[in-house]
C-alpha cells in the first residue's frame, strides 16, 4: 500500500492510528516529536505524512513549513485545534487535508485514501471515461458525449470521486470526507442535494438513473449505462 510517517506526541493516539493503518496494509513509521518526525519524513521518502500540531519540541505549523521546504509529500494534519483561522492557515501553509480530534479511525482512513488517490492521479493529462461520460482532472473539464457539462466545483469533485471508483458503492460519509473535507462529518442532506443537481445535468433522475445508482442504506455508485 503506502509508506506513512506518523508524527503524534500522544502515545495512545499514536498507537491506535499506527495499528489501524498497519492493519490496512500500510507501512507506518512513527515519532513523538517534531524533529524526529522531520528526520523520518526526509529519510524514509514516505508517500504520506500524518502529523499533529501540538508537538512538544516544535509547533506543528512550523514543522509543516520545514517539511514543505524539502518535500512535496502529502500531509494530513490531525489536531484538537478546530478554529477556522487555524484550519485556513494550516492549509495555506501546505497541508493537504485537516482532521479535528476526536475523529474516528475510519474517517482518517478515508482521508488517507483520498489524498493518496489524488497523488496517484495527479498527472494533469489523466482522463476518466465511463460510457459517454469523460472527465479531465487537470483542466477540470467534463463532457457527456460532445456536450460540455457546466459543473460547480463541488459537483465536479463529486463526479471525479465517483468516476475514480466506478462500480464501487461510496457512502455519503466517505463523500463528505473526500469532497467536502468536512472535519465534523457534515450532513447527508448536502450530498443528496449535490447528487440531485448532478443527476439533472447528466439528464437522469434518482428513480430513472443512467450513471448514478443509489444503493439504499449504503451509498451511491457510478456505473456505465452500457452494462
Amino acid at each position: 500500500m503506502a509508506r506513512i510517517v506518523l508524527i503524534e506526541d500522544d502515545v495512545d493516539i499514536r498507537r491506535l492510528v499506527a495499528d489501524a493503518l498497519s492493519n490496512s496494509g500500510h507501512d507506518v513509521d512513527s515519532a513523538g516529536k517534531a524533529l524526529e518526525g522531520l528526520e523520518l519524513a526526509v529519510k524514509d521518502h514516505p508517500d504520506l505524512v500524518i502529523m499533529d500540531l501540538g508537538l512538544p519540541d516544535v509547533d506543528g505549523t512550523e514543522l509543516l513549513r520545514m517539511i514543505r521546504a524539502v518535500s512535496e509529500v502529502p500531509v494530513v494534519v490531525i489536531t484538537a485545534r478546530g478554529e477556522d483561522d487555524v484550519v485556513v492557515s494550516t492549509l495555506d501553509a501546505g497541508a493537504d487535508d485537516y482532521l479535528v480530534k476526536p475523529f474516528s479511525v475510519s474517517q482518517l482512513e478515508a482521508r488517507v485514501r483520498a489524498v493518496l488517490r489524488r497523488r496517484e492521479s495527479g498527472v494533469e493529462g489523466d482522463r476518466l471515461s465511463v460510457g459517454e461520460l469523460t472527465l479531465s482532472p487537470g483542466p477540470r473539464e467534463a463532457f457527456l458525449g460532445n456536450q460540455a457539462l457546466d459543473l460547480t466545483p463541488k459537483e465536479f469533485d463529486l463526479l471525479r470521486v465517483l468516476m475514480e471508483r466506478t462500480g464501487q458503492v461510496v457512502s455519503k460519509r466517505e463523500l463528505l470526507a473526500e469532497v467536502w473535507r468536512e472535519p465534523y462529518g457534515g450532513s447527508d442532506h448536502t450530498v443528496d442535494v449535490h447528487l440531485s443537481w448532478l443527476r439533472s445535468k447528466l439528464g437522469e433522475t434518482a428513480s430513472d438513473p443512467r450513471y448514478l445508482v443509489t444503493v439504499h442504506g449504503v451509498g451511491v455508485k457510478l456505473v456505465s449505462p452500457d452494462k
